[in-house]
């Protein structure tokens, strides 16, 4: 569905990411996972196009996409939630989930989000700017699926959000993996991570060090813990 081969990113002289590859199966959550600066959300912005600075191969839905423009990699089917959510501000709720255009027949009908985001029904007419850290970041995921989006490229979704919230965007990530969405989730949360991934990545200054399934992953978490200062 989704493989990076040999990514190697810079900033200017500094290296960012050395020789990555991993791989994302169809219907599969897969987390990166690693301390600040270890290169998880560059890698994130290199598979959507968005960090030029790179060489290496990227493949999605068995075609080549590197030489891909953003807006190209998003009418293919992949969709990015950056760390700061990015939706539309002074748009209201209603009209961020309807102006981008619809890329797949996978895309969640209207009906679908607000069953599955219900505080997002109840401030439909509320602008961008009005709604909660948590709403803002429903409010972004449900934007992507709403595209019809293949693949989702998720930067911390669960950072400084209420506990409460954090389960709520579990939730959702499991029901897009059960309806055949794949994930790649930029995560520093660990325990969260182990509750909606199959298989997790170690990034350590710029490289994977580790793969993981999630059985592992789980056996090894205070370690883990340690290891990544959290």
């Amino acid at each position: 569905m989704f493989e990076i081969s040999g990514l190697s990113a810079h900033y200017g002289e500094a290296a960012a990411l050395h020789d990555v590859s991993l791989t994302v199966g169809r219907g599969e959550v897969v987390t990166l996972v690693g301390r600040n600066g270890a290169g998880k959300t560059t890698l994130l912005r290199c598979a959507m196009g968005l960090h030029r600075d790179s060489v290496g191969a990227i493949t999605f839905d068995g075609a080549r996409v590197e030489q891909l423009s953003p807006d190209r990699r998003a009418k293919a089917g992949i969709g990015w939630v950056p760390d700061d959510r990015g939706i539309y501000s002074t748009l209201t709720v209603f009209e961020n989930l309807t102006l981008p255009p619809v890329v797949s027949k996978e895309a969640w009908s209207l009906d679908r989000i607000f069953e599955a985001f219900p505080a997002l029904r109840n401030r439909r007419s509320s602008m961008g700017t009005q709604l909660s850290g948590g709403e803002q970041q429903m409010l972004a995921i449900a934007r992507v699926l709403r595209s019809g989006a293949k693949l989702l490229l998720l930067d911390e979704p669960s950072e400084g959000l209420a506990p409460v919230i954090v389960q709520q965007i579990g939730h959702i990530i499991r029901e897009a993996k059960a309806s055949g969405t794949s994930i790649l989730l930029v995560e520093q949360n660990v325990k969260f991570a182990a509750t909606v991934a199959d298989r997790h990545y170690i990034l350590a200054e710029g490289r994977v060090v580790e793969s993981l399934d999630n059985s592992e992953f789980q056996r090894r978490e205070g370690e883990l813990l340690v290891h990544l200062g959290l």
